[in-house]
């Protein structure tokens, strides 16, 4: 299997996150992609690193004034007096009487959903080189490999066509998603992070060629909160093509992949050309989050089920945080998918 990893990503290292009324440290941390390199090592892959994509492939996902300010923002705030290391929005629209504002203040609240997506020097470079990382892989893809890992952080899934949120900035699962509808009429996106992906839901929600199914703790308790129930099925062309599922905190193995071989039923009745794996591995029984409870033989046999449905598959790195278990959680998965994709 193809692998790519940029380490420009590593100068992503956030500090701010407010959590309970509490500031404490930033999970989108660095030291998460040595954890999941070292998987890959261990299954005798080596990343490749990803050529700079066209500035088209952020387009086709996200609005002119987001990637703007992703790119400006750390300056502009540099400028403001006493300014802090990072960018942290302290303020957040009425969006149903809101007018875009021109401050960068403004702008930070306009722009990011929550205080947990800090943007620091470096930010906007890492999340462009992690963003390459799921083009590259969607290119390998259409070019005709049955599967390609992009190892992508920050991770992306929560951020919206101009909202980041959640750790994430640019969304590299839909940027995927975009860059493989070139090469097919439809395409398939599958997200088996904890966490509902509720930014690539937000940004397919009324389109008929992208279907877009989530497995996830149930928001009533959890991130993101506001979204991801069953009753959201998508919007006009886009009705019924986004199916959520959610599950309870206490979710084992057999539930949580018999949830999955549910998704891969919906996804096969829309008959994608190919799929968009966005792959969190935040649902392990030992993640920091305590979202879920799978094990490593959960991950494995949900590698082997996704391979077994035979897409052309692009599976994007999401989340999964600070744990020795971590490594394992990435080997477990990646061997049950390739071995049953030989």
């Amino acid at each position: 299997m193809r692998c790519f990893y940029a380490p420009e990503t590593e100068a992503h290292d956030p500090i701010f996150r407010l959590t309970h009324g509490k500031v404490q440290r930033n999970a989108e941390l660095p030291e998460r992609a040595r954890l999941l390199l070292a998987g890959l090592s261990q299954l005798g892959l080596t990343p490749e690193e990803p050529f700079e994509a066209p500035d088209e492939t952020l387009e086709a996902v996200h609005t002119p004034d987001f990637l703007d300010f992703l790119e400006t923002a750390w300056d502009e705030w540099q400028a403001l007096p006493d300014a802090g290391p990072e960018v942290v929005p302290n303020v957040f629209p009425d969006r149903s009487v809101a007018t875009y504002p021109s401050h960068i203040t403004g702008r930070a609240g306009w722009h990011m959903g929550d205080t947990s997506a800090p943007i620091g020097q470096h930010s906007w470079r890492a999340s462009r080189r992690a963003a390459d990382c799921a083009v590259a892989a969607a290119d390998a893809v259409l070019n005709g490999a049955p599967a390609a890992y992009a190892l992508c952080r920050p991770a992306g899934h929560h951020s919206s066509a101009e909202i980041a949120a959640g750790h994430c900035l640019l969304n590299n699962s839909a940027i995927g998603a975009a860059r493989l509808r070139e090469g097919h009429d439809r395409v398939a996106t599958l997200d088996i992070d904890v966490h509902h992906g509720n930014g690539t839901q937000s940004i397919f929600y009324d389109r008929g060629d992208v279907m877009t199914v989530s497995i996830h703790a149930d928001p009533t308790s959890y991130y993101p909160w506001f979204v991801g129930h069953s009753y959201e099925t998508g919007l006009g062309e886009g009705l019924g093509f986004n199916l959520n599922l959610p599950l309870p905190r206490s979710t084992t193995d057999d539930v949580w992949l018999d949830t999955i071989a549910k998704a891969l039923d919906a996804i096969a009745a829309h008959k994608p050309g190919a799929l968009l794996l966005s792959l969190g591995l935040d649902a392990h029984e030992n993640d920091p989050l305590a979202g879920m409870k799978i094990t490593w033989d959960g991950f494995r046999r949900a590698g082997e089920m996704i391979a077994a449905a035979g897409y052309p598959t692009v599976i994007v790195q999401e989340g999964g945080y600070l744990s020795p278990d971590l490594t394992k959680s990435l080997v477990s998965f990646l061997s049950g998918f390739m071995g049953s994709a030989k």
